[in-house]
């Protein structure tokens, strides 16, 4: 099939470079020039395992191009996805004005019958407002082509993205039009030649799917960490806790380890547009507002921590802090718990030693590109020399089992603030740590 896939950030990279490996012919449309010429030349914008070998490949061959000329890309495609970003307004909203903007440019260059994808996290009653926009430039053109909306949320998880979408667990659409949805069938296929995880419904339930499954997730997250700060106070042990829970099969083990907060570029901005959604229709969704109240305060879980065993006063203070992303195997540092650890820490006047393996960049250009007394080094290790305690914040794989007694060297003193409880706190004690976790 001829596939445009609009706006190549993380979903939009993702799923353009995954449908090209199954054989489709897909172009990559972008607006920045810059983005778009280091795509030709095999720079990938993001961090995602598996993914620069898959467009390397499947550039060469062709079947995945990159541009700038939305016009020939719509005009030559019977597939559109619309996969720019919707970044959060003010009030929490979705701000859909690169979305519509999108949809303007469809109805303006397509030539024939176009199937046209919402990609995009959108609200419920999107897809009625890319279908109206379309409608508007084809009448203004005189036209009577034929086309279809449709919803396809998509479910990737960072860090296992490509893994997500050529295995998916399921795939949704929701689609009016039979023949619209025949079409998606039909291009989902090859994802589900072992199980059909093909799930069809109307336009609206798709919209809403998205976000519900997300705020489950950080429902589950928000709550093991309301009930972490309450094992703190009566003395049980979060760790314990799960494990007690984790076993019956109608909770799992999924999402319920407790931790210094979740973010990314989804559970927040999902969890908020869904509330703001909510109150436009006279409805106060207390339990998503609690949901985000809880994780806005569990970030600073750590911070107080530390301010509970140095003092408010941190200055000649150094901290050395493990982890940047918002989660690993990914470069990901939007909304980030790293981010407000670190701005606390050193409002207080604490110096920070940063290492990640990957998110170094993000955060020297971007998120922490003000804050003067944060430096960033190269190694887990070289983050802890005459460092006053180390933080752990995202849990990499390299920091799982790291060697103690070149810990215990390198320190000045033996404090280590684990905001992942990834040790076991009685063994931390016997080598010597002050040892702090979550919800123990």
């Amino acid at each position: 099939m001829k596939i445009s896939v609009i706006g190549t950030g993380y979903v939009g990279l993702v799923s353009g470079t995954c449908f090209a490996q199954m054989g489709n012919s897909v172009i990559c449309v972008d607006i920045d020039e810059k983005k778009v010429q280091s795509l030709k030349e095999g720079v990938i914008p993001i961090y995602e395992p598996g993914l620069e070998e898959m467009v390397l490949e499947n550039y060469k061959k062709e079947s995945l191009t990159f541009t700038t000329d939305i016009k020939n890309a719509v005009a030559n495609t019977s597939i559109s996805f619309i996969a720019v970003g919707t970044p959060m307004g003010e009030d929490g909203s979705a701000d859909l004005q690169y979305v519509l903007a999108v949809a303007k440019s469809i109805g303006e260059h397509m030539q024939e019958y176009i199937v046209v994808v919402d990609k995009s996290t959108v609200p419920v009653g999107t897809a009625d407002k890319v279908t109206a926009t379309i409608q508007a430039e084809l009448d203004k053109r005189g036209s009577d082509l034929k086309f279809d909306v449709v919803s396809n949320p998509e479910f990737l998880k960072e860090g296992a993205a490509i893994q997500d979408f050529m295995h998916p667990d399921r795939v949704v659409i929701g689609a009016d039009s039979e023949k619209a949805m025949q079409i998606m069938h039909d291009l989902y296929a090859p994802f589900m030649k072992n199980h059909d995880r093909f799930i069809s419904m109307d336009i609206k339930s798709a919209e809403m799917t998205k976000y519900t499954a997300n705020a489950m997730l950080a429902t589950k997250i928000s709550f093991m960490n309301e009930i972490s700060n309450i094992c703190e106070l009566v003395g049980a042990d979060i760790n314990k806790v799960r494990n007690g829970i984790g076993s019956d099969s109608r909770i799992g083990y999924s999402f319920i380890y407790p931790g210094c907060g979740y973010g990314g570029s989804c559970f927040p901005k999902d969890v908020q547009a869904l509330a703001k959604t909510s109150k436009d229709f006279g409805y106060t969704p207390r339990i998503l507002d609690a949901v985000e109240a809880v994780n806005y305060d569990q970030k600073s879980v750590i911070s107080r921590k530390v301010f509970d065993r140095f003092g408010k006063d941190l200055k000649g203070k150094t901290f050395a802090v493990w982890g940047l992303a918002f989660k690993p195997e990914t470069d990901d540092m939007r909304e980030a718990s790293s981010i407000t650890i670190i701005n606390e820490l050193t409002a207080a006047g604490a110096k920070i030693v940063a290492y990640d393996p990957k998110a170094r960049h993000e955060a020297e250009s971007h998120y922490l590109k003000d804050n003067k007394n944060t430096s960033y080094v190269d190694s887990k290790y070289e983050a802890l020399k005459d460092a006053d305690a180390v933080i752990l914040v995202t849990e990499w794989q390299e920091f799982r089992s790291p060697d103690f007694d070149e810990i215990s060297k390198l320190l000045k003193t033996k404090i280590f603030f684990d905001g992942r409880n990834q040790f076991d706190k009685i063994r931390m004690n016997e080598l010597g740590f002050e040892y702090f976790q979550i919800g123990v």
